[in-house]
């Protein structure tokens, strides 16, 4: 008989289902947030953000009905964007899910006529760097002090890229 260990080996993780997030969504988004975040964002920062038509956001779920368990939200401006946060549930981590939200956003940038993307992401993070590297982006910058930490600051890598006309 499989004991619960064998069948958690045996049966694959399911891939994330991924879409555009909704005001429905504030309240997870903001518990992922202030789970990743030193400075988490509040639910109705996040529902403001999510009704300005220049953002855009997508979650990832573990299934269609259930709780977001990661997301990414983009503010646009003109032909630039920035990746304003990406963040996983503590419990998702390492399972991929910020790479899937970051190939699910850049169509959805891309149509709206984005051609340069940039973020800012924390010098010491080297998961995110990780992520962002594999997905296409390249530092080109650094600003000292950028991130309020619990403990003081901490600097930003500054990163770009560029997106093609579709």
């Amino acid at each position: 008989m499989m004991s619960l260990a064998d069948l958690v080996v045996w049966w694959p993780r399911s891939e994330p289902v991924l879409a555009r997030a909704t005001t429905g969504d504030c309240e997870d988004l903001a518990a992922i947030h202030a789970a990743s975040f030193h400075r988490g964002w509040g639910a109705e920062d996040l529902a403001t953000m999510l009704r300005d038509p220049a953002v855009v956001a997508h979650v990832a779920r573990r299934r269609t009905t259930a709780p977001a368990g990661g997301f990414i939200l983009s503010r646009i401006a003109a032909d630039e964007a920035e990746i304003l946060t990406v963040a996983t549930a503590p419990r998702l981590r390492g399972r991929g899910y910020g790479g899937r939200l970051v190939a699910a956003h850049l169509p959805d940038l891309m149509r709206a006529g984005v051609r340069r993307l940039f973020l800012e992401v924390e010098a010491e993070n080297a998961p995110a760097l990780k992520l962002y590297e594999r997905a296409g982006f390249v530092p080109i910058g650094r600003r000292k002090g950028y991130y309020r930490t619990a403990t003081g600051t901490a600097d930003a890598v500054t990163m770009r890229r560029d997106l093609p006309a579709i």
